[in-house]
């Protein structure tokens, strides 16, 4: 089984710079995306009749935000949001219930310049843990999407000159996903490559990603149980099509 995540930035734009074909060439069993900028009924008639089964969370904000999830087996259930008013709002969250576990595609916010929006992203960060903490009491869950913080020195290009100060990797951030980690659950490419340097977001400024200087701020978290059932993590960086590029699991 293999599993993709992919912050499109946008998912028309994305069919319209060849995601289709992207995805039939990845032959994922499933695929969730964040940033799909458009309201459901847009993403259905974008991503109409290409073989899976399409779930989509779009936020109150046309244009904005926005996640999907497209899938070869059909779940059990769907699940959108938290079921919290103040964080319902961007269409950040979908819970999809398979046989043997979750998955929960999530597009964490961005606590944006000069951290305007950090004290609510602690506060998203605290409730998303209460929320996929309480999924894993019934069955595994595989955390998949765009977390919105390098998690360590490893995962930022410039870490002395952004820590503390950019968004995405302040201290505060970087406890949030301390704090998932803690409450059992895997970096599942960190499983696999403790020590690689490779990152899954570059600025649109400064020729960022043809110089590589990047962020790895999208992720693969797994419940403790299904990490010993992982066949490999990867990030697909020579994919483009987005200012992210995508990243999977592949389950034995």
């Amino acid at each position: 089984m293999k599993l993709i995540s992919w912050n499109v930035n946008g998912v028309r734009a994305a069919v319209s710079k060849g995601f289709v074909s992207k995805l039939e060439e990845l032959d994922p069993d499933i695929m969730c995306l964040q940033e799909t900028k458009a309201q459901d009924d847009q993403v259905r008639e974008t991503l109409f009749g290409i073989g899976y089964h399409l779930y989509s969370n779009s936020a109150v904000k046309k244009g904005y935000s926005g996640t999907a999830i497209l899938t070869k087996t059909e779940p059990l259930q769907v699940i959108n949001d938290m079921g919290i008013e103040e964080h319902d709002q961007e269409g950040r969250l979908i819970a999809a219930e398979f046989e043997d576990y979750w998955v929960v595609t999530v597009y964490t916010p961005n606590s944006k310049n000069e951290l305007l929006r950090l004290d609510y992203r602690v506060e998203w960060d605290r409730d998303f843990l209460k929320y996929v903490s309480n999924l894993n009491k019934s069955k595994p869950v595989i955390v998949c999407g765009d977390l919105n913080v390098a998690h360590k020195p490893l995962d930022i290009k410039n870490d002395k000159s952004n820590y503390d100060k950019s968004p995405g990797y302040t201290q505060k951030e970087i406890d949030g996903m301390d704090n998932l980690i803690s409450a059992g659950f895997t970096d599942s490419f960190r499983q696999f490559y403790p020590d690689q340097e490779k990152f899954s977001w570059w600025s649109f400024r400064a020729n960022a990603r043809a110089r590589n200087i990047g962020w790895r701020i999208d992720y693969f978290l797994v419940s403790e149980s299904l990490s010993p059932k992982l066949e490999d993590a990867f990030i697909l960086d020579e994919v483009e099509g987005s200012d992210h590029c995508p990243v999977g699991v592949s389950f034995k």
